[in-house]
Order: structure tokens, then C-alpha cells, then sequence
């Protein structure tokens, strides 16, 4: 099991489940707890006894190469993929998630890469669209701006020119400021971001990262998926690492480098932790025998 409390020390893992990283204390109860989560495609494993929690008010980064598993593991707690075993409990109750409108009920918002953005349609019509607030039968459009315009002012969103302008008109940093309004404002409490930064200049990577940041502070749960280490260490509270569909590393951020999150990715094992830092060694039993996701 993953320990989370600086008391439980670096005792060896269950398959699936990566030791503990000591020295740190999460501050929030999990707000999504995966026990045992596993995923079969036919004979092809894609995750196996997958242990994690995923604390409100904290930004956990998933980590892997390609074919690790993130994109499995996201689908299962998303709802398109149900597991093959395992557990998934909400509020530390068990869950059931058996497509995208059960997660969404149960406060789940998922961003994908491409943002699912209607280029041709207005910030707040993107905003509002499928849950669109009528009066006496017809659109009402004052209501439905001011909560679209309170959103992005709780974000801290001010790079927009005009919340009626297109979204085709936005730059990508922009466009995924609008995507997380989106989901925030249908009360989601864990938003999952699929490579955000991804394909970004600098100024807009910052926004981003910063908003990320002001998602966790306002104690939403926040799971980003991402290659990109230097954002990953930038703003990540806890960094999981996926390897050939095991969890191989889960701890503190703090008690990984970039070298250690490397070696995880590449080799599952890593001789950097544990090495006075006050890091467990993040390696599992067999975690070289998975399968890809």
C-alpha cells in the first residue's frame, strides 16, 4: 500500500503499489483512492495492481513513457475504460464509474489534450455549452456571461480581451484556461489535464502552470498528465510514476529529481532515491515483467 505519513517507513511494496516516500505529510484526506486498479485488453496487461491516492487541494503529476499506462489509468478513473480489478473509492466510498457522465456527476472533469473546444463559438457559449441557462424558454444570456465572467475572475483569468470573442481566436494558453473554467464551473473537485503545456511558448506555459497552481490552492485535486519534466517539478505537490503499467514511484515531490523520475520511467528502479534525502527507494517487485498500456 502507499503510505503517506512521514511514520510508516520505506516497508517493501505490494505488487502494484510503490513504497513510501517519508519525511512529508499530506495535508488532505484523498479525495480518490485506486486500490489494486487493474485494466486487461485481451491477453495484454495495460495496468497491474495499480495503488494510488490523489489528495484535495494538492496537483499530483503521472509520469511514464510511452505505453506506461497514463492514458489507461485516466481512462478508468475518467469513465471510458471500466477496470479489469481492483477499486476505485470517492470520499472513501467505492465507486463504480461506467462512462464519462458518471464521473461528471461524482465531480470528475477531464481535460484532454486537444481541449474538445468549439473553434466557431464564443468564450462563454464554449463555457456554458450543454448547460446552457434559459429564462421564460429562451437563452439568458446576461445570466449565463456573468457566471462565465465569475469564473474566469476566481481563476484569475485576465489575458482574455473579451469573454465574447471566439475561442478560435485564443492562444493556446488561453484556450486552456477556458477549458478548466469550463470544468471548475460544473463543480468538478478533481480536474485531470492531459498534457497541458504541451506544444506552449513560454509566457503561455506560465499562465497555465499558474493556474494549475491556483486550482490546487482553491482545494481542487488535480491529476496532470505530462512529458514535460521542468512543469512537472514546477508545480507538481506529488509526482506517481507509471512503468510498463506498474506504479513504480509515488511520494513527495520534493524527494524526486529529475534524474530519479528518468530512471523510474526508463528502468523502474532507481538508485538516486533513498539516498539520505530523506527518499524510500521507489521500486517494486517485478515492475520490469508489465506489459505497455
Amino acid at each position: 500500500m502507499v503510505a503517506n505519513s512521514a511514520g510508516d517507513g520505506a516497508a517493501p511494496a505490494a505488487v502494484g503499489a510503490a513504497p513510501a516516500m517519508t519525511g512529508t505529510t499530506v495535508a488532505y484526506p484523498p479525495l480518490l483512492q485506486l486500490r489494486g486498479v487493474g485494466r486487461n485488453f485481451g491477453p495484454v496487461q495495460a495496468l497491474i495492481g495499480v495503488d494510488l491516492d490523489i489528495p484535495a487541494g494538492q496537483v499530483t503529476a503521472l509520469v511514464g513513457d510511452n505505453g506506461a499506462g497514463k492514458s489507461t489509468l485516466v481512462k478508468c478513473i475518467s469513465g471510458i475504460y471500466q477496470p479489469s480489478s481492483g477499486e476505485l473509492r470517492w470520499k472513501g466510498n467505492p465507486v463504480h464509474i461506467h462512462s464519462p457522465r458518471d464521473a461528471t456527476n461524482l465531480g470528475i472533469a477531464t481535460v484532454y489534450q486537444d481541449l474538445a473546444l468549439c473553434d466557431n463559438l464564443d468564450i462563454v457559449q464554449n463555457m456554458m455549452l450543454g448547460h446552457e441557462q434559459l429564462k421564460f424558454g429562451i437563452l439568458d444570456e446576461v445570466s449565463m456571461e456573468l457566471t462565465a465572467k465569475q469564473t474566469l475572475h476566481d481563476l484569475r483569468v485576465t489575458s482574455v480581451r473579451s469573454i465574447r470573442q471566439p475561442v478560435g481566436s485564443l492562444s493556446g494558453g488561453q484556450r486552456q484556461a477556458v477549458a478548466v473554467a469550463k470544468a471548475v464551473m460544473l463543480d468538478a473537485r478533481l480536474v485531470i489535464m492531459d498534457e497541458p503545456t504541451a506544444a506552449l511558448g513560454v509566457s503561455q506555459t506560465e499562465l497555465v502552470i499558474s493556474l494549475i497552481r491556483r486550482l490546487a490552492d482553491t482545494g481542487h485535486a488535480v491529476i496532470m498528465i505530462s512529458h514535460n519534466l521542468n512543469d512537472v517539478l514546477a508545480v507538481a505537490d506529488r509526482i506517481a510514476v507509471l512503468y510498463l503499467g506498474r506504479l513504480v514511484g509515488v511520494g513527495p515531490a520534493a524527494e524526486f529529481d529529475r534524474q530519479s523520475i528518468v530512471d523510474l520511467m526508463t528502468t523502474g528502479a532507481s538508485a538516486r532515491l533513498g539516498n539520505g534525502h530523506g527518499s524510500a527507494a521507489a521500486i517494486v517487485p517485478g515492475a520490469r515483467t508489465g506489459s505497455e498500456g
